[in-house]
């Protein structure tokens, strides 16, 4: 090659595939669609929701405009807070005593198979039975309000966490199993160093979904409970303000009450993001 070629080839640009320049494309436009586009849709939806409302001149006691729901929940805000936190309070105490409550006894049901064999089907049976058939006779046997608040959330909450945290404790590799019971490891060698790494990701995932159903049972017995005055929930506020005909408070309070859902469900999804990230698949996967 001459030097003139050699100069020819330095000062010209290097070839980009046009595959990887498409691909590269759509991952930045998958990483902007996936926060513009749900904003997009939320902003269409509201414009749809405030000209239905003026266009049928809707009253407000019927369906209130979506401006009219936002200065609610701005002039409400302190009595909705303090429900809010109440709530809140109940679905975390759930979530933590599903997670302590399954946690242990899926490892309970892997380390003996007659006990999970006994207990089980008990599970499943609290499972399939809807809280608002069970949360009656709760509030009836049990004298504390919040007692019964907590026990109708956490049985919303435990299953999902119990069920895929046993499935992950037995889903450890057959192969690594074999290797550890050659090499002498105890029973709880087993459980630490295998089984309890390989049942992390199905925990995580039953977690994301208890903290969805630990919020709705917390609303849901709160229904049920249907007390009021100080120490009151949001689910209670929705039913006063719905005696009132106040329906611009009640959209308030349900706003309030889907945003704690989403709050709720991004914070474990981060959490579930740290902790896999720098071994498990899915995570890795999402991170490229």
């Amino acid at each position: 090659m001459t030097l003139a070629e050699r100069d020819e080839s330095a000062a010209s640009p290097p070839t980009i595939d046009a595959d990887e320049r498409a691909r590269r494309r759509a991952r930045r436009l998958e990483r902007v669609g996936k926060w513009v586009l749900p904003v997009l849709v939320m902003a269409l939806a509201l414009l749809a929701w405030d000209r239905i409302v003026v266009w049928n001149d809707i009253p407000h006691y019927t369906l209130p405009g979506p401006g009219l729901v936002f200065r609610t929940l701005i002039e409400d805000w302190a009595i909705l807070f303090d429900a809010l936190l109440v709530t809140l309070q109940i679905t975390l105490l759930a979530l933590l005593v599903a997670v302590l409550g399954g946690v242990g006894l899926a490892v309970l049901f892997t380390q003996s198979r007659w006990m999970e064999m006994s207990f089980y089907p008990y599970a499943v049976i609290l499972q399939v039975t809807p809280v608002v058939a069970i949360a009656p006779l709760i509030f009836i046997y049990v004298d504390s309000r919040i007692a019964g608040l907590l026990i109708c959330a956490w049985l919303v909450a435990f299953f999902p966490v119990l069920s895929n945290t046993t499935l992950g404790l037995n889903s450890a590799d057959h192969n690594l199993r074999d290797l550890f019971r050659i090499y002498g490891a105890t029973r709880w060698q087993r459980l630490r160093f295998l089984q309890l790494p390989s049942a992390l990701p199905y925990f995580l995932g039953g977690l994301r979904i208890a903290g969805g159903l630990s919020l709705i049972g917390a609303v849901v017995a709160e229904y049920v409970a249907g007390t009021g005055g100080i120490g009151s929930g949001l689910a209670f506020r929705i039913l006063e303000a719905g005696y009132r005909l106040n329906i611009p408070r009640m959209f308030a309070a349900l706003i309030l009450i889907a945003a704690t859902g989403v709050l709720i469900f991004a914070a474990l999804s981060l959490l579930s993001h740290l902790m896999l990230r720098k071994w498990h698949e899915s995570a890795m996967t999402r991170e490229r």
